[in-house]
């Protein structure tokens, strides 16, 4: 199948403002052709000035040419502008629709993807991609318009009055060209796609750095966290340095040869005049070297819609390789969960293919029983929680919840059934009682104000100027870590799920919001099924069943206390944490 080209990708998102992006290239291109007359008049003028020369009383016309030649400037200016506000508002409507499109199709997708592909990647694409496309359809393409019709008229007129002298005007042109198609063939489109790569690089290491500062601070890992960062930014220099290098004598070569028009009618008309300068002669001499300078300016111009083609063409790319993702399929015929149960059979699950994540992992939790997962970091704990949220599908086994393989149940029913507070969790820009209603959308001030309460935060309201109705990232209000938490469970509190996932939820929390963190937990729980992971194994050992996993796999699993007799990776990792809770600041002694 012949692939769409990207002008007709972008056209058919536009919808009905295709047709203002048509009225903009034909006005643009009416607009070059204008812009051409005023240069027949100063013509006209000059013609008058050498046909009178010395007695300039007799010229009659340089008022009436000059006039004509300033109306036709105008013309051609105020048709241009016309061209751009039709192109702007077509370009506008194509990139908010493309924007839309993005944006709902990502909403379809897997929660795991988000993480999986990168905040800062994500975020650039669906802004940044979507912009370049603007910038090609509002002024790139008025201007190929304008640059085709422009050489067309400017071809007519270069061949009218000397035709000698136009051939030569041309032969600067072709060369430059010629270079021009040598810079900007496939090599450079390879080029612009590891030029964006590297700013996409950049962009997710800072979005990772500073979301990870307070953490960072709080280990001073202040130089050891900026490398990835600074990585980035030195492979970016690198890139730029090498590739500006390899275009400096091309671009050189090129500059000489688009602005070396005089040089060529300077040559040609010492060897055209060696039998004697006439009037005619020098008055086409004279025209020519007024209006050579467009050439290099629609060269220049033809040059960069190259480039920004190519920009586009990248942009696309990017955006479809978050529209080629498929979402996980909806169930045909949909099932309802029985109870809030567990269970996992021979699950398998690698992100990229081929490295297995998970390996064979088979449990079942009964409804209402607190579980934990624990184990070395890498080893499949946080993945194992996603795949029983369905933010991924295994690659085989199956994962159930109440009796009813996930992949049966509708997707908001799953959503409703099973509440997850992370170890870092996102509060949006509104007031928290906005924050806590999106568990629940339809839900009471009294709701809300009650799930608050039972999430143990009655003193983050105390201190705030509007209570619950302050809104976050305004005026200098901010929350601690611990404190988005306690509004996180306040949200899980609400939406009342059966199945809960604790996702280190109090790994970065001081000792005061960790006690009422833990209290809020507490009341979250009742009654209700919890899947803990956690690296304070103190916040585990009440655990009904705890999971060690490692390498994917389920190495030892049992209660605290019968993993402490056996001796095995918990027992080591106990001591290990008992050991690592006794250690203390030395003070300096001087």
């Amino acid at each position: 199948m012949k692939k769409q080209s990207n002008l007709s990708r972008l056209l058919a998102v536009a919808g009905s403002h295709k047709y203002l992006l048509y009225a903009s290239w034909v006005l643009s291109a009416i607009s070059a052709l204008v812009t051409l007359v005023p240069f027949y008049y100063i013509w006209k003028i000059i013609r008058e000035v050498l046909e009178v020369a010395l007695d300039f009383s007799h010229a009659q016309n340089l008022t009436h040419n000059g006039w004509m030649a300033v109306l036709f400037a105008v013309i051609a200016v105020l048709v241009y502008i016309g061209g751009l506000m039709c192109s702007h508002k077509g370009a506008f409507r194509i990139a908010t629709n493309l924007r839309l499109q993005t944006m709902e199709h990502i909403v379809k997708l897997p929660l795991g993807f988000a993480e999986q592909f990168g905040s800062g990647r994500l975020r650039k694409i669906v802004n940044e991609s979507s912009a370049a496309t603007e910038t090609y359809l509002a002024h790139q393409l008025p201007d190929r318009a304008n640059a085709i019709a422009t050489p067309c008229g400017l071809l007519v007129l270069l061949l009218v009055f000397d035709w000698r002298l136009g051939l030569l005007s041309l032969v600067p042109v072709v060369l430059g060209f010629l270079i021009m198609m040598a810079m900007t063939g496939k090599r450079m489109q390879e080029k612009m796609k590891e030029y964006q790569n590297a700013l996409d690089d950049m962009s997710n290491e800072a979005v990772e750095y500073v979301r990870g500062i307070p953490v960072v601070k709080t280990f001073g890992q202040t130089i050891f966290s900026f490398k990835k960062f600074k990585d980035s930014i030195d492979r970016y220099k690198v890139w730029v340095i090498a590739y500006t290098k390899e275009l400096r004598a091309p671009m050189m070569f090129y500059t000489a040869a688009i602005n070396g028009v005089f040089a060529s009618l300077i040559a040609g008309a010492l060897i055209f005049t060696q039998g004697g300068v006439t009037k005619d002669f020098l008055l086409d001499l004279m025209f020519y070297i007024i209006i050579t300078p467009i050439i290099s300016v629609t060269l220049t111009r033809i040059m960069f819609q190259s480039e920004n083609a190519m920009i586009v063409d990248d942009a696309l790319q990017r955006i479809d390789s978050i529209l080629n993702l498929k979402p996980l399929a909806e169930p045909k015929q949909p099932e309802h969960p029985n109870d809030a149960s567990v269970q996992l059979n021979h699950v398998h699950f690698s992100y990229d293919g081929e490295n297995e994540v998970i390996t064979d992992i088979s449990l079942g939790i009964p409804p209402g029983q607190k579980v934990a997962f624990v184990g070395p970091s890498g080893g499949g704990k946080t993945t194992l929680a996603n795949l029983i949220c369905r933010f991924f599908d295994p690659q085989s086994g199956s994962v159930k919840i109440g009796g009813v393989d996930v992949k049966s149940i509708p997707k908001e029913e799953l959503m409703n059934t099973v509440s997850f507070v992370f170890q870092n969790s996102h509060l949006i820009k509104a007031s928290i009682l906005e924050n806590v209603r999106m568990g629940k959308p339809d839900a009471t001030r009294e709701e809300i104000m009650a799930a608050l309460h039972n999430a143990q935060c009655d003193d983050i309201l105390e201190k705030l100027p509007q209570g619950a109705d302050t809104v976050i990232g305004t005026k200098g209000v901010y929350l601690s870590g611990g404190e988005q938490q306690r509004i996180a469970i306040a949200r899980v509190m609400l939406k009342d799920a059966p199945i809960v996932i604790l996702d280190e939820a109090t790994a970065f929390a001081d000792p005061d919001n960790e006690a009422r963190v833990q209290a809020a937990f507490s009341k979250l729980s009742e009654g209700k099924t919890v899947i803990m992971i956690a690296h304070r194994l103190s916040t585990v050992a009440s655990a009904d069943q705890i999971y060690v996993i490692e390498n994917g796999r389920i190495a030892e699993n049992g209660n605290s206390q019968d993993l402490l007799e056996k001796g095995g990776i918990f027992s080591r990792m106990w001591q290990d944490y008992q050991t690592s809770v006794q250690w203390k600041v030395a003070k300096e002694v001087k």
